[in-house]
Order: C-alpha cells, then structure tokens, then sequence
C-alpha cells in the first residue's frame, strides 16, 4: 500500500478557455487542473491549491477533479484568467479575454506542508515567488516555465516574454516548458543559468520530441532527446504539455508508478510522453489519463527507442506560426 501521506500539492489558477460546443461558453483549463488530475489519476495522493473567479468555482470539473482524488483548496479571485485559443493552419494563436490575478500563499493543512514534491503551474504568471518560502527544503519541486514566459493584455493576442530570473525557478528540481516558448536561437545554456545545478530542464519540441537535459555549473551534464508519442487521434492539444511535466514530476517521486522500481530516466520520459500523447485524445481534462492507460500505451511503444542521448543544445526548432 502506497503512503497516505501527501506525495504532491499543485499550485496555480484554473483558467476558462473560450468553448463554443460547451453550453456554458467556456471549459475549465489552466495548468493546475491537469497536472493535479494527472497526479491522481496516475495514483499520487493529491492536492491542489487552485485560484478560482466566481464562474470557475462552481464548474463540473472541479467535482470530477475531487472524485479522482484530488484534494482541492480553492482561493477565490476576482478575476481569472481566461484563454480564446483559436487554432490556425500555422499553429495555435492565443487571446487573452482576461490576465487574472496572483494566487498568493494561503495557510495549508500541516498534511500539505509536508508533502514530499510541490508543483507550481502557472497559466498566467499568477504563482509569486513568496510560494518558494512555503516549500520545505527537502520537497522535490517542479515548475511549468511557460506559464511565466506570458504577458497578456485582455484583448490581445498573448504576447512572448524572455526568461528572468525568478526564486521559485532557483529552487525547482524539474523545469518544462515547449520550445514555441522562447526564441528559436535560445539555446539550453541560456535557459539553465537561471536554475541550481542538478536541476532538470525538459523542453518539448512538438513533433520532434523533445530534450530533457540536467544542468551543470557551466553546461548540461547529460542531455536525453527522446521522441513523440504517436496519438490515435487528436481532438484537444491543451493541457498536453501539462500533463505530460506531472506525469515525469510523479515517476521522480514514486518511480514505480512508471511499472519498476528502478528509477531510469528514459523510462520515465517514455511513461512521460505516453501520458502527454493520450492526452490530447479528448476534449479539455476528460484527455487526461489514468495509469492503465498509460502503461497500456508503453507497452505498444516498446518497439520504438524513444530516449537517447543527445548533444544538441539548440532549443528552438521551426515555428509554424512565423
């Protein structure tokens, strides 16, 4: 039987994201939402501080969140962020319809503060750096980097921010973020200056896979290129990413979620993938999978060598969109 203690908190705000086929307009999204429903689903004990606006916090998908397992503290805000995500033949073009506000730290259960990971997931640059004091020193942390590398405008197209330095990035453990994120000459040097050395940088890269490389003091240590996932069909590309860095964060806190107890990086960047391909196969969090689904897809995956090393340090690859 797995510890009933708390294996990871999750925090960030739900966002809504524009949703024509929804009766209510929108669905519930935002990188909290799917990390903390991957984590449970993939049998962590969960729970997840969750910045909501008055619309958001009496959405179903709360309740199906909760009827995972998923152990939620909502912070209500007077404004969340909300996403009009309209997808183009040269990729995906994002309007922010509103930016939200900070989710800052709240008094927790003593079960959450002593969680043994955290995981901070902005959507809209809402987590501060005041989360770094509440996370103890020996927690494993990871953080989605794309959701601070954003700058919305309510109207406007979402709009690309560089990289600075920031506590909560000097203190992860495990860092993701897409290369659509940054400008296509960075290269992984110029991301890992502002992480500790040891950390581990993953850097999804669409349909080429992606990097999953550990920082040194000057360089990377070692860099794994591994390759995608192949999806059976793809409905939803929102909350891929999410899922996927959640899913890699609960193989490093339990690696025999992954199906061994041996705690081999390209296992857990295949689980990793798999988790990440199944979850654009539906539409917002339904996508998100369970364990079963993604050992079963492991499994079909076997065949195909998926993590190697690589001595590419080059993040960006071609932009669609440009």
């Amino acid at each position: 039987m797995p510890s009933r203690r708390v294996e990871v908190v999750h925090v960030g705000s739900a966002a809504r994201d524009i949703a024509a086929d929804d009766p209510r307009g929108w669905r519930l999204g935002g990188g909290v939402t799917y990390a903390a429903l991957t984590t449970a689903r993939l049998g962590l004990r969960t729970s997840a501080v969750v910045g909501v606006d008055r619309e958001a916090s009496t959405a179903h998908e709360l309740e199906a969140m909760r009827d995972a397992g998923v152990d939620i503290l909502t912070v209500e805000l007077p404004e969340g962020p909300i996403f009009h995500n309209i997808e183009t033949p040269k990729g995906r073009r994002q309007v922010s319809m509103a930016a939200g506000v900070a989710v800052r730290p709240v008094p927790l259960p003593s079960a959450w503060l002593g969680s043994r990971s955290w995981s901070l997931v902005p959507v809209a640059d809402e987590v501060p750096d005041d989360w770094a004091d509440v996370i103890p020193s020996d927690a494993i942390v990871g953080v989605a980097w794309q959701g601070m590398l954003r700058r919305l405008v309510a109207g406007a197209d979402v709009e690309r921010i560089a990289p600075s330095d920031r506590a909560i990035l000097r203190r992860a453990d495990l860092v993701g973020l897409s290369h659509l994120d940054v400008a296509r000459d960075t290269s992984l040097g110029d991301l890992m200056r502002f992480l500790h050395p040891g950390a581990r940088l993953l850097v999804t890269q669409g349909g080429h896979g992606g990097l999953l490389a550990t920082t040194g003091d000057d360089e990377p240590t070692e860099v794994l290129r591994y390759l995608p996932t192949p999806t059976e069909n793809e409905v939803d590309p929102t909350g891929a990413g999410d899922t996927f860095l959640a899913a890699l964060l609960a193989v490093m806190v339990r690696p025999s979620v992954a199906g061994s107890s041996r705690g081999s990086l390209g296992r857990a960047l295949r689980f990793a993938a798999a988790a990440g391909s199944l979850a654009v196969e539906d539409l917002g969090l339904a996508g998100v999978p369970d364990r079963p689904a993604v050992l079963g897809r492991r499994t079909r995956e076997r065949v195909r060598r998926i993590a190697a090393p690589s001595l590419t340090d080059r993040i960006g690859v071609e932009d669609p969109r440009q």
